[in-house]
């Protein structure tokens, strides 16, 4: 096993780079990527950096030069023989081929494209302009490397022994979680932690440790596999994950009128629904509001596999859900219900006992299996923070994110007012965004 604190200690870069291939992704992004591909290779999109998190200035603490070499090293990948191999001949959700062959002649060619780099106000103005599936595979790798180097930042500055005891605690606090975990019957949790770890040596550490701890659900164990695609092809599991907003928020950038902008998100899952089946039907339903999501949602949705609450009151969204698919002549308990906000061990318990029997239930357990180092430094030096990629215009447009959390809204004033009446969005309760 990896000596973490050793390799830290050593400050060597080279040795371990940040982002070190094209598939340290999330495995959405790659599905998204393909279905862009398929249905809008010729969009133009621009991606920005956004710290909800105002407190942490990054461009204060991260040094400019080393996230330039960052992310230079990045653009110099190229998908290794081996990977492409893996994503040819491997079997994703059941389904052999699951990426056709002329997607994969352009990714084994593909580099990520040119970023734009400033600095105001004490935050990186870092953005990303180009055809949409070519930019959007820099949101993983740009959130990856800018959260790693806030760490190394505050790592820098600690000797050897303090960061073996730093290490040893943060091992024994994930390692208590998942001793928790363990008493949950029934209980299926994947990691979902790429986009906002610690770094890439802890976020394989905690996934070793979900293995051993929860055991292969392949095997019978509760631990459903990885969002990262390069852990998951070295560890022999599972890569999972579906869809994300960014979908929904560029089709509807993209529609010409009121009417347009009210179907846009459903034209999203007719186009998935073309290319894929069984688990990874999966509806996300809070890019524009969960609840007018589905009140305006048409018939064939409903027979769709599940749902994933990602914002707002988890129990209030998976409710919505199960009185929607009851109205839908559906049985909820054949649904599955994918919680991935914000989750720590007591919320996780807590949504599996009230929803246990009702409804499927599975976990996308995230930042605080990754990256929690909270109260282990002073001043809440590696607490994890807020920092997200979007998608913030399409062909000169801009891209508006609602959210069931008035916190996570993402757009102009003007169109967020105009979203809201499109999609009948009311008042909604503020939540503080955890990560």
């Amino acid at each position: 096993m990896v000596d973490i604190a050793t390799r830290v200690y050593n400050h060597k870069w080279k040795i371990d780079p940040i982002v070190r291939s094209l598939i340290d992704t999330d495995f959405y992004k790659l599905l998204m990527c393909q279905s862009i591909f398929r249905n809008k290779r010729d969009t133009t999109v621009t991606f920005s950096l956004h710290n909800r998190s105002k407190s942490i200035r990054l461009a204060e603490l991260i040094d400019e030069g080393e996230l330039r070499q960052q992310l230079d090293y990045a653009r110099d990948l190229r998908l290794a023989r081996g990977e492409s191999t893996w994503l040819r001949g491997n079997t994703f959700y059941g389904k052999r081929q699951m990426f056709r062959p002329d997607f994969m002649e352009w990714f084994e060619g593909f580099q990520l494209p040119p970023y734009h780099l400033e600095v105001r106000d004490g935050q990186y103005d870092l953005t990303f302009e180009g055809k949409w599936h070519e930019v959007m595979l820099w949101e993983i790798p740009a959130l990856a490397i800018l959260m790693e180097l806030r760490s190394r930042a505050v790592l820098n500055a600690m000797g050897r022994f303090e960061l073996q005891v730093l290490y040893a605690r943060a091992m024994a606090r994930v390692w208590e979680k998942i001793e928790a975990l363990k008493g949950i019957p029934g209980l299926r949790i994947a990691d979902f932690g790429t986009r906002r770890r610690h770094g890439f040596l802890w976020q394989d550490w905690c996934v070793q440790a979900m293995i051993e701890g929860l055991g292969d659900a392949a095997k019978g164990g509760a631990f459903t596999g990885t969002s990262n695609c390069l852990i998951a092809m070295r560890r022999d599991l599972e890569a999972v994950g579906t869809n994300a907003h960014e979908l929904p928020m560029v089709y509807a950038a993209l529609a010409d009128s009121d009417a347009a902008l009210r179907e846009a998100p459903y034209k999203v899952l007719a186009d998935w629904q073309e290319e894929h089946e069984g688990n990874l039907r999966i509806i996300l339903p809070d890019t524009y509001g969960t609840r007018g999501f589905l009140e305006h949602a048409p018939d064939w949705l409903a027979g769709w596999t599940g749902i994933r609450i990602d914002s707002g009151d988890p129990v209030e969204g998976a409710e919505t859900a199960i009185k929607w698919w009851k109205a839908r002549g559906e049985d909820p308990t054949q649904k599955l219900v994918i919680f991935s906000d914000g989750l720590d061990v007591e919320k996780i318990r807590e949504l599996h006992e009230h929803f246990a029997g009702r409804v499927r239930v599975s976990f996308g357990w995230g930042t605080l299996l990754t990256n929690d180092f909270r109260g282990l430094v002073p001043d809440g030096g590696l607490a994890p923070f807020s920092l997200v990629c979007k998608a913030i215009s399409a062909e000169g447009r801009p891209t508006v994110k609602l959210s069931d959390n008035p916190e996570k809204a993402l757009g102009p004033a003007d169109e967020i007012t105009r979203y809201k009446r499109v999609f009948g969005v009311g008042q909604q309760e503020a939540m503080p965004v955890v990560v």
